[in-house]
């Protein structure tokens, strides 16, 4: 008798965790207000030097914005549950994408060509294209 209780207890744990996780997911793909800048920098399971610097240097950036209205999520394209955001910005490789409610921008290329190389560049060009968005 007491195993059964235990293994029932056990059960309801597991799954009431991994629904607390979905539904976590889907809040964060889902939410979009017109006053939030969501920085997108999306990557997969290969990343190059590059890829790194871009992810590094636009968490730095906008953690020095120290704005609540601008967010910051980095997205694994390679997870099953990331296919419907990589399908929405049409990604399939590391990308850095801005969006303001449906208003999208794409600075990949801008990310490529500075942040390895020329990272005061990279970070002063995506400060611009942040603060054109916010307004």
């Amino acid at each position: 008798m007491k195993r059964i209780l235990l293994l029932v207890a056990v059960a309801i744990v597991f799954f009431s965790c991994g629904e607390s996780t979905s539904k976590k997911r889907q809040v964060v793909t889902e939410i979009k207000k017109t006053d939030v800048v969501e920085v997108l920098y999306f990557y997969g399971k290969q990343r190059c030097i590059s890829c790194n610097a871009i992810e590094q240097l636009t968490k730095e950036v906008v953690d020095s914005l120290n704005n609540n209205k601008i967010v910051m999520t980095s997205i694994d394209i390679s997870l099953p549950e990331n296919e419907g955001i990589a399908d929405k910005y049409e990604v399939s490789w590391s990308s850095l994408f801005l969006d303001r409610g449906g208003k999208i921008e794409n600075l990949t290329d801008t990310g490529f060509s500075y942040a390895k190389g020329k990272p005061q560049v990279f970070k002063a060009k995506l400060v611009e294209a942040i603060e054109k968005m916010s307004k």
